[in-house]
């Protein structure tokens, strides 16, 4: 009961509707709040508290912005579904259209955003990309690879752009886009604003990843092993996180000796050989389960499907004569 008047409370203030309808819409700032709704940032970060100390929405910070959605589930998560069928007034609800359509133009400035940062790196990326096969043919073997098979929730480290989320996102249940840049999650924002699931962005490490063990079903790295300087301990990572029986893909180059890439692109490793990857999944408690290799250009583009080992996968148990157990050898 308690924790119902709180809701109730915290939601009898027409600014506060406002901010509750605008947030099931997309995730924002409090600036983009407080640009939409025509009021002081003060003003919109006081309300915005008394919200969040009631339960309704939660704050996540990426680098200097800090972002708003409504909590997920619970009587807050079934209140709020129903806010289709609020009984506001005409004149409300012009004032829920008048936001709706400047919410428009948060979207619009942020696809906009997105395009100007394409265009300032957009020789970069594409000298990258001439180096090896068109991306088509890489996302359609990574959706082959991983057809039929539970994606449940899809954490996608390294999301960049946000490209990999939005391709598996139809056969998710839900996905967690992470990435360590500000910038480029931005972009991914703008592009997975209309998914058809639940999509977290969270900017965050891959040698420290920020969810707990064994509560991943499925996880995609695509183009990013190459950036760590230990790649070893994000596959550990990645198996840490991911449940028995989910599975990892990791999209990378063969080896090869493109120095240029050092200096173009950052990258720390020159591609990954199938006997590296299938060591560092094995200490990760993975079973490398499928390759693909796809040859054009300087460049070879590595498949590596694994998979995290369960009790399944675990040896039969025999019985000694005194009723023991002992694990008979793989």
């Amino acid at each position: 009961m308690t924790e119902l008047l709180d809701i109730f409370r915290a939601l009898a203030d027409p600014t506060r509707l406002r901010i509750v309808a605008l947030l099931r819409e997309m995730e924002l700032a409090i600036g983009e709040l407080a640009v939409v709704l025509d009021q002081s940032q003060p003003r919109v970060s006081r309300h915005v508290r008394i919200l969040a100390e009631a339960g309704i929405v939660e704050r996540r910070r990426e680098g200097s912005w800090v972002f708003l959605r409504i909590v997920r589930g619970g009587a807050v998560g079934d209140i709020v579904a129903r806010a289709d069928d609020w009984p506001f007034s005409a004149r409300e609800a012009l004032v829920v259209a008048h936001d709706a359509r400047r919410l428009a133009a948060i979207r619009t400035e942020r696809i906009a955003a997105a395009e100007r940062y394409f265009a300032e790196h957009a020789a970069e990326w594409d000298a990258i990309r001439s180096r090896h096969v068109a991306e088509s043919e890489v996302e359609a073997a990574m959706l082959a690879m991983m057809h039929n098979r539970r994606l449940g929730h899809l954490l996608d480290i390294g999301t960049g752009t946000g490209r990999m989320a939005e391709i598996f996102a139809p056969t998710a249940r839900h996905v967690t886009a992470l990435d360590r840049s500000p910038d480029m999650l931005r972009i991914a924002r703008a592009k997975l604003a209309d998914q058809p699931v639940p999509v977290d962005l969270v900017q965050g490490d891959f040698l420290n990843l920020p969810m707990a063990d064994t509560t991943i079903d499925s996880i995609v790295i695509h183009q990013a092993l190459h950036f760590a300087h230990e790649p070893d301990r994000v596959i550990a990572e990645a198996g840490r996180v991911l449940r028995g029986g989910g599975h990892l893909l990791v999209v990378d180059f063969a080896p090869h000796e493109d120095e240029e890439l050092r200096t173009l692109a950052a990258h720390a490793r020159l591609g990954f050989s199938d006997a590296q990857i299938r060591g560092w999944f094995a200490s990760a408690g993975l079973l490398l389960e499928t390759t693909q290799t796809l040859e054009g250009g300087e460049l070879a583009v590595k498949l590596w499907l694994g998979r995290r080992r369960s009790d399944e996968d675990q040896p039969p148990v025999a019985r000694d004569g005194d009723g023991s157990k002992k694990r008979l050898a793989a």
